[in-house]
């Protein structure tokens, strides 16, 4: 019996896949390379060209005499195996995972399989937002960027459309403006003059020698400057926004150098990060060698900059080990998140790690609660069969698998956890695993050390895994916090109206930015909302309401959503209207459809073609009453 649904037309008899969210038959046949030749259409919104898949033949037998590959909603023209016209079929769609394309292999083909698939995505496809000029901000060329986790790509090229599966890359894509791709460059020519309307092309071309699982295949094409950040990095972003991000990203090199001494080095040559515009759905996109970054980074105070240290941890954790299911994240993200607040105490002191520990704890509470403490996405390791992984997508692997993460390192003891890190680093290298394979090589290192081995032997494996809810709450190092809990009781009393206390900016002035969302989520918290007044006051006194950084301006806006204060409404709508990273969108739109619905609805209507078609999607069900988590 299949643990997973399938289409009726696709036959898996040889072994079960461990990744239940694919079409494809990867058990049988697996991609070793992919080289995408695109074009770019700016005119038209879509990719057109051929992709040559390199697949090795892992059976013989029952099931090898076909390949299948995920697609979703691509126009597929025509299909080549070793270079002759292949038998094909595009079966239907199967929600949420797309349409299954089942390539004939004829019985006297032996060995591995070249396919070659020519194809154009289509206006529904859900990897790439095409924006026109308007939509970026110097209003004079369009902009294109793609967005393949978790299950995107399959709209963007045939593949095996998995993270159980990895592959090297070439990237040969054709376009008018400078383009970008998650491999190495390696130079542009051949120009080509254009034809009516369209625009004449350079050809860029990148190679991932390193292998990579799709979700990390990435492209973005647009007005680009770039400028140096260190010895191994640049910043890419569009020309007027060139210097602000140079200064903002400086720290790089100290970032990588950190994360070298706790794991091992750097294994993708460069690290290079590409500001985009502001509609990007997320903090950042680890894809290799240009990390994909929201501009909301660039708040000019360099207190969100932290935001690159987990990109770039992805490097080790997701990148180079990966999960081989996103029912596993938490592998690719407790692992990433683990090692960015290391590399933060290795920068700033030992304390701040349990201080971003303390802000990720409010942000596991809130997806906990937004799902249900009983809700099986609530599970470190959730059962997503049948499911679309977007729609488990909260800060739980983030944070739950931190914290697990954090727990081990205590129970074990820091130098000897430190010994584990690297090693396990080194043995899963270039691979995909799950959680067991996690569990039976950390057993096996500690096997031979008696201590270690007990307290292994008294961890509750099974809770861990797949109880849902909340896990033991750590004992933070709270020294960053007192002083933001102390500041926020005074405002609890003054709400009440029992404190003579008399805010002043004096109050914050030697706080980081992060001290201050403390200070407003302790504030969200309360079962009595502050008065509508002292949330004005609060924004004047602090300068919050008129804060450039989007972490406290948006913690803000709740705070003053909470409290149903009018003045705050339409400044969250504004900001809807400027960010399209989900991290702030979806509770702006939550708490202001609890605020007013309506206003919700009309802001929504207003910018949803802004929005990355993810955040799109995620966004809606906020609005309309159907989103859950977060």
């Amino acid at each position: 019996m299949l643990n997973r649904p399938i289409a009726d037309n696709v036959d898996i008899s040889i072994h079960q896949p461990r990744d239940p969210n694919t079409l494809s038959n990867y058990n049988v046949w697996r991609t070793k390379h992919v080289t995408a030749d695109l074009e770019l259409e700016f005119n038209k919104n879509r990719c057109v060209g051929t992709i040559k898949l390199e697949l090795e033949r892992l059976e013989k037998g029952q099931g090898s005499g076909k390949v299948v590959l995920d697609t979703s909603f691509l126009d597929i023209q025509e299909v080549k195996l070793a270079g002759k016209k292949a038998k094909w079929n595009l079966g239907e769609r199967f929600e949420p995972y797309g349409s299954p394309l089942t390539i004939e292999i004829p019985d006297d083909h032996s060995g591995d399989a070249e396919i070659e698939v020519t194809m154009a995505t289509t206006d529904k496809c859900t990897a790439v937002q095409w924006m026109t000029p308007e939509q970026t901000s110097n209003k004079k060329h369009p902009y294109m960027f793609s967005q393949c986790q978790a299950i995107h790509a399959r709209s963007l090229l045939p593949c095996q459309d998995t993270p159980d599966v990895k592959s090297t890359f070439t990237f040969n894509i054709r376009s008018p403006l400078p383009v970008l791709a998650s491999g190495l460059p390696t130079g542009n020519k051949d120009f080509r003059p254009g034809e009516g309307d369209a625009p004449g092309t350079l050809l860029y071309t990148f190679d991932q020698k390193i292998p990579m699982p799709v979700y990390l295949f990435a492209l973005a094409s647009g007005d680009l400057a770039s400028a140096a950040i260190g010895p191994r990095s640049c910043v890419h972003t569009g020309p007027e926004e060139l210097l602000a991000s140079q200064w903002e990203f400086e720290p790089t090199e100290k970032f990588i150098q950190a994360a070298e001494k706790i794991v091992f080095p750097y294994a993708w040559t460069q690290y290079n990060v590409l500001v985009l515009p502001p509609s990007f759905p997320y903090g950042g996109m680890e894809n290799p060698i240009f990390t994909f970054a929201t501009p909301t980074l660039v708040s000019g105070d360099r207190e969100n900059v932290d935001v690159i240290a987990h990109e770039l941890a992805h490097s080790w954790s997701g990148n180079l080990v990966t999960n081989c299911s996103w029912e596993h994240f938490w592998l690719n993200e407790g692992w990433t998140v683990y090692l960015e607040r290391r590399i933060q105490a290795a920068i700033h002191g030992e304390p701040h790690r349990d201080f971003s520990a303390i802000i990720g704890w409010k942000a596991l509470t809130d997806s906990i609660e937004g799902y249900g403490a009983e809700h099986e996405y609530t599970k470190l390791i959730p059962d997503l069969k049948g499911k679309d992984p977007d729609d488990a997508f909260s800060s739980i692997p983030y944070e739950k698998g931190f914290t697990f993460l954090y727990y081990l390192e205590k129970l074990i003891g820091k130098e000897k956890w430190d010994k584990f890190i690297p090693h396990y680093f080194a043995t899963f290298a270039q691979k995909s695993l799950d959680s067991y394979e996690f569990k039976a090589t950390l057993l096996d290192f500690f096997a031979k050390d008696e201590k270690a081995t007990d307290k292994l032997n008294s961890v509750e494996w099974d809770t861990w895994f797949y109880k849902p809810g909340y896990p033991p709450k750590p004992d933070f190092d709270t020294s960053m916090v007192d002083v933001c809990y102390d500041l926020a009781g005074k405002w609890e009393a003054l709400n009440s109206g029992s404190s003579e206390f008399l805010p002043s900016a004096s109050d914050i002035s030697s706080w980081s930015a992060n001290q201050s969302v403390v200070f407003l989520e302790k504030i969200q918290t309360w079962k009595t909302p502050l008065s509508p007044a002292l949330v004005e006051k609060m924004g004047e006194v602090y300068s919050y309401a008129a804060s450039k950084n989007v972490e406290v301006v948006s913690r803000y806006m709740i705070v003053g959503l909470k409290a149903r204060c009018e003045s705050v409404y339409i400044p969250t709508t504004e900001l809807l209207g400027r960010v399209g990273r989900m991290k702030f969108v979806r509770p702006l739109y939550r708490n202001l459809r609890e605020c007013d619905e309506k206003l919700a609805q009309q802001t929504f209507e207003k910018y949803k073609e802004f929005y990355h078609p993810i955040c799109k999607d995620m966004a809606s069900k906020d609005v309309y009453g159907k989103g859950r988590g977060g």
